[in-house]
Formats: C-alpha cells, structure tokens, sequence
C-alpha cells in the first residue's frame, strides 16, 4: 500500500476501484466530476484494470448504462450532482421497484450554497421520494469506507444506494493509503439471466412497492446494529462533562456539520474553560445513514434528555425524523433546528455559526446564566482580522476574454435591430450573456429547457422573435427532444448553438460532438448540422462568432426564416488554443467613445480616465490588459474608428443549407427509388454527384 493524498472525489473513485466497480457511467456537474475523471485517469495509465468508464449523453442515460450493467451481475456505479438526479429520475423510480443484480450505487453530490448549482435540494429528500437507502459522509475518509460498503449493502437488499457526499467533502483532501493497482470484480459466468421481474408491468410493480416498503425498516436496523452500517451512526459523550451528572442535552448533525459541530465544540469547551464557566453535560449523535433513518440509535441517544438541537445541510430531514421519533414514543423531548429557527435554513454552516448557535441553545437550556453567547461573540470578534476598509473593485462573473460566446450573444442583438425578442438561455458559460452589456439571456430554468420555452413563448407571443441559446454539450445532453417537438409543432424559434468543442463549464470534458470517449477511443463524432437536419430544421446557417459581419448575416438569415432555425456558431473554447497576439489601441485614434467597452464587455478592454489623446482630449481613453488579451479580433469590428488595430478572423464561409432547398427526409418521401438508395444530400454545398464521389473522405 502506499499513501497518497487524494481530494475527496479522488477518494471516491478509488474506494469504488477497490469494491471491484466493473462500470462507471455519469454526466459532468460540480462538484462531483472528478470521480469519473479519476477512473478514466487511473484506467489509462493502467492502475485501474478491466473497468468500463464513460461520460454518457446525459444523467438518463448514465444511470440507465449502469442499471444494464447490473442486470448482468456487474457492479455499476453512476454519478451526478443533485439537479443531474432529476434527470435520472425517471429510471431511478421504477428502478427501485425491478431491483438490480450487482450492487448499483448512485454517487450524488449536492451543492449547498449553492455554489455552482441552480438548486440547494437536497438528495437526502429525493432518497426518501425514491424509497431508496442514503449514506452522508462526514469526512473523505468515512466517505471513503461508506462507498465500499455502499455496494455491499445495494446487493444484500438488491436495491440502488445513494452516496450523498456535499461540496466540502467533495473537494477537501486528505491521506489515504491505496493499493498498486485494482481490479474490477470478475463477472458471473452467466451473465444476464431473463426473468420476467426485469419487466415492469403494474402487478409486478404493486408486488415490489410492498417488497420496498419491507426492506427499508430492515434496513434501519442494521444502520442501528450491524456494525459495518453502525460504525456510520456514532454517539458522542462530552469529555469535559462532570462525572455525576448525566446529559439533558443534545446536538444530532449529519454530513459535514458533523466537523464543524465537534469543532465549534471543542472552542466553546476550551473558551468556556479560560472563562471558568461550567458546561453543562451535552451527547452528540453524528447521523451518517439518514435514510431509512435508524430509529434505534437515536432512541439510544435520546434517553434521557430534554432538549436537542440539529445541524445539517439543507434540508431539515434529521430534524423531522426526530419529531417524528419523540412523538411515536412519547419522549419528552423539545427538537430545535432550521424549523425553529435556531439552525441556518439554507447555504453552507461553518465552525463559527454552529459555535454561535450551540452557545445561544445552552444559554437558552441551562437551568443558570451562562452567558456562552457572549463569550463566543467576543471571542470570534477578537479572532477577526480587520476588515479592509477600502473600496472594493467590482467583479461580476463575465465571459473570459476571448470567449467565442460573447460575439454569438453581439451578433445575433446586431440582426435583431430593434425587433423585439425573448432571449432564452441554458445551463452553461454563455448563462453569463445575462450580465450587461451584451444582456442577452432572459431566462434560464434547467439544462434544454430553452428551446421549449422559446417555443412557449412564440406561442402566446406570436410578434417577437424567439432566440435560444444552448451549449453543443447540452445540445446532446437535452436539446434534441425539444427541437423535435418545434419542428413537429412549427414553433418559429430560432436555436442559436453556441459550440466551442468541449463541455467549458464543468471542467472541459469531451462530448458525442468531440468523439472522444473516456476510455481513450477516438469516435466519429456527432455532428451537429447533421442531427439538425435529420430533425427537420428549415434552415440552418454557420459562422465564426469571431467575424462580426458573418456572425451578424448568419443570425439575421436563421432569425427572418418562418419556422423552426438554427445558426451554428464554430469556435474553440480558449482553453483549447493558445491565444493569438494582443490587440492594440492606437492613442492617437481613439476617442474615448468607449464603445469598445459598452458594447462587449470584453475583461480584457480597461479604460484609463487620465489618458489623453489628439481625439480624446480629456475624455480618457481604453486600454487592453495584455495579460488577459486573446488576440479574438472583435473589438477592432466593433470600434467606430479604427482605433483599436490587430487582424481580423477570416469568415468560415459555410454555405447555408437551407439554400440547397431539399432535406434528407425530402429525398425519402418523395424518391421513387428504394429507400437507402436516395441520393446523398451534401451538408457543405456540393451537388450530389461531388458528394457521393468524397463520401468517403
């Protein structure tokens, strides 16, 4: 064994490794991409043998791999963060209800914050809905242990099993001490048996809602008593606590404000000590297995008090099980947590809250003054570095300098003129059109659902033009069922496709567009031109959203098409490519219109008020920050003049294909020749005759 230290997601990946995982399957999302990243990393270099990893199109269909996978006896493991499972959810609920072969293990990282995320839902709640088991580790390294033991508790109830790590577990890091290489768990000689409980009629499904309602109370038993589930649910005694006395109070935490519970309470023992002030006796339950919630272990650590507080993250599940557990046996019990108002009832806790709203409960709850709320308050107050008293810069969230989105989001506003338009938005870099000047996405709800709302909105809306922006990772993801349902439905939008060749957002992870796969395979990659075409789109046009006068006459075709359209914007992401030289302003042009500035909102373009020149006067003047310039060349189109001087992108000059005037279903429909034998429709202009001649290039 060696020790190595390993972020949180790091750890994850090689305790599912070394539980044999013979399939890894997910979709990126922070904070839980790494996971599948270090599979894909540990399986080339050769450290992880004998295991499939992928990133699938979607959550859906990573789940519904690994469900596959399971059937024939292998263990699966599938990942995503919190919003991710509800795209999962739909195989997730009757999952359940069929049952699994290999242990089948769902890793759902949630975001309080939320951080990255649109939601703070909590997974902890989806696992109730589910009916399925949930673990909630405190730390990387009970996280650790509670993924191995994930697989095996998924196999002896043939159920799916949640690992709820939250952001903080995620990405903190720690030791831990791993094998050479591992080994994915040899699979049953078999392989998949039929049987008709794989098929989920309505009988078989009301027969297995009964077998789910069995389990889970067998379940919580052994969260209670069996000791490689119990060791997750541990009861704490103060160690400061008067021999004689036994505790009337109590703190029940879950997940990571386990840490920050024994840390604020080890501050207040040591300020309480230096202050001489008695602590009452207090019993801490850190919950690791809150669904099924293992009821025995918190009547254990019930006995006997009056009075408990609860911290966790989110949602108030702990607490709710607690009421729940006093009122079914009668315990004199007072719970106080985000319900009472006495615990945060959103975001992320800290040591510091918790030691703030442990002291005002002990005060409230102790038979004598203690006065610990004070005591803390002046403790962090001494603690405290002093603040900054000057002004701070302000730094919204921009699209990085260079970034091929922002001359999408300007050149589509430049065709648009003055027609009015609903600008719909997706989840991606380019949510961040939003922000002035470029102020170009008015809604964003969930990963596709821009383009339906678009279509949504030219229905009650008939006069305004309706734009849709989305990412070409999100196009494979969501996008396809939605322009589908446009074409069918002759919605008139147009969806503007934003592809920079890589997932940006997440971590630039490749995508169907790329072709390239995790397990090191370079595929034919999906093109998008042509699955628009195969949907029926009327016109689809391209551009270099670097080239302002391209950008702008490719959006203004798409935008004027009656019905369904599509403009393509093609540029890398900058994170692919090196940058090109910097532009540069020449002083002795610029007029301090700073249009510049107004129009794109580039980072790169600053402005200098105590600049002068023989056009600006004392007007000021922009400058470039070198060091962020990408060399992109679309502030010299946008300056009135000419002051600002570097090259400018060539146009690709793509020809459009709603010029060719014949789809590929077309030539099906309406050839007299057999089907397959149509012929072929060129996607760059040829005639069929030269296309059928470079078919193979």
């Amino acid at each position: 064994m060696t020790t190595k230290l390993l972020m949180g997601n790091e750890a994850f990946a090689w305790a599912a490794l070394m539980a044999g995982v013979n399939v890894v399957a997910g979709y990126p999302g922070t904070p839980s991409s790494e996971l599948v990243e270090t599979v894909a990393r540990l399986h080339a270099q050769g450290i992880a043998r004998d295991v499939h990893v992928e990133w699938s199109t979607n959550e859906k269909a990573a789940l519904e791999v690994a469900a596959g996978a399971s059937y024939c006896g292998a263990r699966a493991l599938f990942t995503c963060k919190q919003v991710g499972l509800n795209v999962a959810s739909d195989a997730l609920m009757s999952l359940n209800y069929v049952g699994i072969g290999g242990g089948l293990v769902l890793f759902v990282a949630d975001d309080p914050g939320p951080i990255s995320s649109q939601t703070e839902q909590d997974t902890r709640r989806f696992a109730a809905f589910a009916k399925v088991p949930v673990l909630d580790p405190a730390t990387p390294e009970e996280g650790f242990a509670m993924m191995q033991q994930a697989f095996e508790l998924s196999e002896r109830y043939h159920t799916p099993v949640i690992v709820r790590p939250t952001t903080r577990i995620c990405h903190a890091s720690t030791f831990f001490d791993l094998p050479e290489f591992t080994q994915a768990r040899p699979l049953p000689p078999e392989g998949f048996q039929k049987d008709p409980k794989w098929v989920i009629f309505p009988k078989r499904s009301f027969e297995a809602h009964g077998e789910v309602n069995r389990r889970l109370p067998r379940i919580a038993w052994d969260y209670a008593f069996q000791p490689e589930y119990a060791r997750f649910n541990v009861i704490e005694e103060g160690d400061s606590q008067p021999s004689d006395l036994s505790p009337r109070v109590g703190v029940v935490t879950g997940g990571v404000s386990t840490q920050y519970a024994r840390e604020a309470l080890a501050l207040l023992r040591q300020w309480a000590a230096e202050a001489g002030i008695a602590l009452p006796p207090l019993r801490h339950l850190a919950v690791g297995t809150p669904h099924p919630f293992p009821v025995e272990a918190a009547a254990k650590f019930a006995e006997g008090l009056q009075d408990v507080i609860v911290f966790e993250e989110l949602d108030s599940v702990l607490e709710e099980e607690l009421l729940k557990l006093a009122g079914q046996r009668h315990m004199p019990l007072r719970v106080s947590g985000k319900l009472t108002g006495e615990a945060p009832d959103r975001g992320e806790n800290s040591t510091e809250v918790l030691a703030q709203r442990l002291a005002r409960f002990l005060d409230r709850t102790s038979p004598k003054p203690l006065e610990l709320s004070q005591l803390v308050e002046n403790r962090l107050a001494d603690s405290a570095t002093d603040p900054y008293a000057g002004p701070l810069p302000v730094r919204p969230p921009v699209l990085c300098a260079g970034c091929p989105h922002r001359g999408s989001f300007f050149a589509i506003k430049q065709a648009l003129g003055k027609t009015p338009a609903v600008f719909c938005g997706d989840i991606g870099c380019y949510t961040l059109g939003n922000a002035k000047p470029l102020d170009a996405v008015d809604t964003c709800l969930c990963m596709g659902a821009g383009i339906t709302m678009a279509q949504g909105f030219a229905t009650v809306q008939p006069g305004a033009k309706n734009i849709a922006f989305v990412g070409d990772s999100t196009f494979f993801a969501s996008a396809l069922t939605g322009i589908a349902n446009a074409v069918y439905n002759g919605h008139d939008i147009t969806v503007a496709v934003l592809d920079n060749a890589t997932t940006a957002m997440t971590g630039s992870q490749p995508h169907p567009g790329t072709g390239l796969t995790l397990m090191g395979e370079q595929r034919k990659p999906l093109v998008i031109e042509e699955v628009l075409k195969a949907l029926g789109v009327g016109c689809i046009t391209f551009a270099n959203p670097h080239n302002l006068d391209e950008a702008t006459t490719a959006a203004r075709e798409a935008i004027e098409f009656n019905g369904p359209s599509a403009i393509i914007f093609r540029a890398p992401c900058i994170q692919l490519k090196k940058p090109d030289e910097p532009v540069v302003i020449n002083g002795s042009t610029c007029t301090g219109c700073k249009k510049c500035i107004a129009s794109i909102g580039c980072p790169a373009i600053g402005f200098d008020p105590t600049a002068a020149g023989p056009r600006s006067g004392a007007r000021g003047q922009a400058f470039i920050d070198t060091s962020l310039c990408d060399g992109c060349g679309l502030c010299v189109q946008v300056c009135p003049f000419d002051a600002i001087e570097g090259p400018v992108p060539a146009p690709y000059g793509i020809p459009r294909i709603c010029e060719l005037g014949v789809t590929v279903a077309d030539s099906i429909l309406h050839s007299d020749e057999p089907t397959g034998s149509f012929p072929p429709v060129s996607l760059d202009g040829e005639t069929p005759a030269e296309a059928e001649e470079g078919i193979d290039d």
